[in-house]
């Protein structure tokens, strides 16, 4: 099982969502960097569970302690080891899966290679681990700070509820000002009463998630085998329950022509531009200069407090309804997962492109 995400900048993880803890270790990370403890507390928080009505009710505090890699404030260029304990388990809920496979969960194929699985809350394929891309995220986006990259991620759309316009319609600072992330108020409304709506039902609903990424700047990506928008590609569909991706135009691009499509330049103050940018910031597997961005779409969860037909480990036909506490909808805490991604693939990238040139 490969544990690693990363090149230059390394994120190793460990835990299991009913274990003792969850955790990691980031190597490669750059010296002299200063290390807001607050501030990767409030990317974590920002991703528990219990946060809202529309979330899960498992409650945790989700506290990260550094235990390495970090002196008077800075970054030493050591590993930063970091730790979250686990204190709000209930794995007798988890009992009647022990033999049953839920559909379209990671149970049977974990049984196929392995051999062996943590049936409490899925083990290791739980969304609980992404505690640890959210810490190494933090650090990311404190190291790209200091470069003048921002990342923002926001909740574009829940089952039929979506937004008309692309992001600059939006002011994306308001994302937060809401329990969905949403940054139109009004379609935020509609997007969390249909989220209760489904909850109520014990089902479940899907969505996409956008992200935007400004002041990137132009050369970070490998021009064969490691393009820009494949690193981030891999990062995000590397999320639980995603299971699409476009950048830019994306597939609308298959409705157009290419004198529609193509980005022309210009000059804006001296700086080499482009008019329109249908490329989402990435040209060749190499940024731009311009806004990157993306957008994921996020099946729905597969957990139903509805009955549900499967089979059994040992091949016979049953039935399961699920117990324990479940989101009705993976967008709202999805979207600092998607952003702590992009930070660690952004940094990444940067640091292997200025190790390529004198």
């Amino acid at each position: 099982m490969r544990n690693t995400f990363g090149t230059l900048l390394r994120l190793t993880t460990f835990g299991e969502s009913h274990g003792p803890a969850i955790g990691g270790v980031i190597d490669g990370y750059p010296a002299g960097i200063d290390i807001d403890i607050d501030f990767i507390q409030s990317e974590l928080d920002r991703r528990r569970p219990g946060q809202s009505a529309i979330t899960t009710a498992r409650d945790e505090a989700d506290r990260v302690e550094l235990l390495s890699g970090v002196f008077e404030g800075k970054s030493t260029g050591c590993p930063i080891g970091f730790i979250v304990r686990n204190a709000n388990q209930r794995s007798a809920d988890y009992e009647e899966m022990r033999t049953t496979f839920r559909p379209s969960h990671a149970d049977y194929t974990y049984t196929c290679k392995y051999g062996v699985r943590d049936y409490r809350g899925g083990g290791r394929s739980s969304a609980r681990i992404t505690i640890s891309r959210c810490v190494g995220g933090a650090l990311a986006k404190l190291a790209l700070k200091q470069l003048g990259i921002s990342v923002q991620a926001y909740t574009s759309q829940v089952g039929g509820v979506a937004l008309d316009s692309g992001y600059r319609k939006y002011d994306l600072s308001q994302t937060e000002s809401n329990i969905v992330r949403c940054p139109d108020t009004a379609k935020a409304g509609e997007m969390e009463a249909l989220i209760k709506e489904v909850k109520a039902a014990g089902d479940t609903i899907g969505g996409t998630i956008t992200c935007v990424i400004k002041g990137c700047p132009a050369g970070l990506g490998e021009p064969e085998f490691d393009k820009l928008h494949a690193a981030l590609g891999s990062a995000m569909l590397g999320i639980n329950a995603a299971k699409g991706i476009e950048f830019g135009t994306g597939f609308a691009f298959a409705g157009m022509r290419g004198s529609e499509a193509n980005d022309t330049f210009t000059t804006q103050n001296g700086r080499i531009s482009t008019a329109t940018n249908h490329s989402g910031g990435i040209q060749g597997g190499i940024s731009n200069g311009q806004d990157i961005y993306f957008r994921i779409a996020f099946k729905p969860v597969a957990t139903l407090l509805t009955e549900q037909h499967t089979i059994s480990t040992d091949g016979m036909a049953t039935t399961l309804k699920a117990r324990g506490r479940h989101d009705p909808c993976v967008l709202p805490r999805a979207v600092p997962i998607v952003e702590a991604m992009a930070a660690m693939t952004i940094l990444d990238y940067y640091m292997i492109a200025k190790s390529s040139r004198l």
